[in-house]
């Protein structure tokens, strides 16, 4: 098997070079850059498996960049983690919006850093299932049926909350806004809130129980790992 690709992007020469020897030891490949631009050439060239993105860089910072990235059609689903000295709960936010897939703050060990990345890594090469069924903890959900098991019990959901649990399930640890719900599930063609969503969710959690799902507060919701 091909070793897996990181590219490392920060504007501190320190911290490129530590982060690069420390993620090769553990066995990835490892590109860098320095700011922002170099990173969105950097990922079109070399199509890394995962990237490493600061926040506060010359040239063109990490917010910048992920938008330019999320709206390129080979980089797009490319899994990225914004990993800077930036603590503030409206910037984590905003990072996760633009299409984050997870938020780090420095300084983090080493250990930390490689369970997160390989959290992601795992969880986004299963995001788009390949079947229709699911076991995700104690559920299995069966999109064929339209049914949810739940230990010795049967669940038949409503077509939309089934939907909505599906999608959150086959995304579990992902932290999904809203909008993306409303898309995926409901369509852009069909006008819908976003209290439509609550609403769902409210209903899964009074049949299936309030400890699957977790609201990410000013942001969407995520299916526990």
């Amino acid at each position: 098997m091909s070793k897996q690709t990181i590219l490392v992007v920060d504007d501190e020469r320190d911290i490129l070079d530590l982060l690069e020897y420390n993620l090769k030891k553990v066995g990835f490949n490892v590109f860098k850059a320095e700011n922002g631009e170099e990173g969105i050439s950097k990922a079109k060239e070399n199509r890394p498996d995962l990237i490493l993105l600061d926040i506060m860089m010359p040239k063109m910072d990490g917010l910048e960049a992920v938008e330019i990235m999320r709206t390129d059609s080979d980089l797009k689903k490319t899994p990225i983690i914004f990993l800077t000295a930036k603590s503030d709960e409206k910037t984590e936010i905003e990072s996760l919006n633009k299409g984050g897939d997870d938020y780090i703050t420095k300084p983090i060990s080493t250990i930390k850093l490689v369970s997160r990345i390989k959290a992601v890594l795992r969880r986004l090469d299963s995001s788009e299932p390949s079947a229709n069924k699911l076991e995700v903890h104690d559920l299995q959900i069966d999109k064929d049926r339209y049914i949810v098991l739940q230990g010795g019990n049967e669940h038949r959901l409503p077509r939309k909350e089934f939907e909505l649990l599906f999608f959150l399930a086959s995304r579990k640890g992902r932290v999904l806004d809203r909008k993306a719900l409303l898309d995926k599930v409901w369509g852009d063609k069909v006008y819908v809130v976003d209290r439509t969503v609550d609403v769902h969710v409210r209903k899964i959690r009074e049949k299936l129980g309030d400890h699957y799902i977790e609201t990410v507060k000013g942001v969407g919701y995520r299916f526990k790992e």
